[in-house]
């Protein structure tokens, strides 16, 4: 599935735009990450264990922004959007990214979906076909 920042995608046409979708995903630090990143923060330097967590974090919301997308049969996200904010209480800290697109339906675009049998799938799934 095609997402991109950008209000149109180049050489294709869009048939029918939706209603846009957001997906958020909050994940806590740990203890150890936090200690981690306090000499980070002191000496200088790149937090590697809170760049992991923000690369996790933002696969999981592109990955459920996908998956809302495809429920409704879309074939693309346009104009995606993304926030991260940090929320701290009490000793906590966590973050959070919210994801924001419009799916839509593209031109010229067919799909064909196989039924699973017994719990294998019996064929491929033809996801896009040019005319």
């Amino acid at each position: 599935m095609i997402v991109t920042t950008t209000n149109s995608i180049e050489g294709r046409e869009i048939s029918r735009y939706n209603d846009p979708i957001a997906a958020n995903v909050v994940i806590g630090t740990t203890v150890f990450s936090d200690i981690g990143a306090s000499y980070v923060d002191f000496f200088g330097g790149r937090s590697t264990s809170y760049e992991k967590k923000m690369q996790e974090m933002y696969k999981r919301v592109t990955e459920t922004l996908k998956q809302r997308a495809q429920a409704i049969r879309a074939d693309a996200i346009i104009g995606l959007s993304v926030d991260i904010d940090e929320i701290s209480e009490k000793g906590n800290q966590m973050f959070m990214i919210t994801a924001v697109g419009t799916s839509v339906h593209l031109k010229g675009t067919i799909r064909a979906f196989i039924e699973k049998r017994d719990g294998v799938l019996d064929g491929e799934l033809i996801q896009q076909i040019e005319y």
